[in-house]
């Protein structure tokens, strides 16, 4: 929760109010700092409850192991992952960059028919969730790679240049849930695109300026040479 800097002397009694009020919740927590560093963490100060910062999160038919402290995730997204995964056709073949502990992964493999999900995470312990979460899940069409975004795709691309056109390795749709610095990854994306491919590229800008998020866009594909278009 966020506590009003008048309340703070009160807000370990808004803690034990909330356990008080909500008997599903067992612990409460006050946001600590804003989400920092390259795995876009949050310290939190415990309030209330157990002091056990591990949870079982649900939603779209998926249940999601995580420490909200050391693994970035946003429940306010439920309602995009379920939009993304309401446009995933048949027999996809999808790549998740920035996959945390799994919930854009998962709930792509529990409410479609793609064929297989790479999902790629650079924060180990968001990776170690991620793999508890692909059993917890029973998912059967996830492959989870730990290691830096750029690094996995480059050897991707480079493993393609070695292979016969039919055995390449490209996918129809690719998530780029980075606000902060998707762009930087948009040169090695589009190289292992397939024609016709989907990205969902995530972009930080102010409502009235989204011109700017296409001009990254364009700029990126007219450098590879590939056509696009902004759907």
């Amino acid at each position: 929760i966020e506590i009003p800097r008048e309340l703070t002397k009160k807000q370990k009694l808004i803690g034990q109010t909330i356990l008080l009020l909500h008997k599903n919740i067992l612990s409460v927590f006050k946001k600590g700092t804003a989400f920092a560093g390259k795995y876009r963490t949050r310290k939190l100060i415990w309030l209330a409850g157990k002091k056990s910062k591990e949870t079982l999160y649900k939603e779209n038919n998926i249940r999601l192991k995580l420490d909200v402290e050391k693994v970035y995730f946003s429940p306010r997204l439920a309602n995009d992952r379920l939009r993304v995964a309401r446009q995933v056709q048949p027999g996809e073949r999808i790549l998740v960059l920035f996959a945390g502990c799994g919930p854009y992964t998962f709930t792509l493999s529990k409410n479609t028919q793609a064929k297989e999900i790479y999902a790629i995470e650079l924060n180990p312990v968001a990776h170690k969730y991620a793999l508890e979460n692909q059993k917890l899940n029973k998912s059967n069409n996830t492959i989870i790679i730990h290691g830096d975004a750029r690094k996995e795709l480059e050897r991707l691309v480079a493993k393609n240049k070695t292979l016969s056109l039919k055995k390449h390795l490209k996918f129809d749709r690719i998530l780029m849930p980075l606000p902060k610095g998707a762009e930087e990854f948009l040169d090695v994306v589009l190289k292992v695109a397939r024609k016709n491919a989907t990205i969902h590229f995530y972009d930080f800008q102010k409502q009235d300026e989204f011109n700017k998020s296409e001009e990254k866009i364009l700029a990126a594909c007219k450098t590879a040479k590939k056509k696009c278009k902004i759907l």
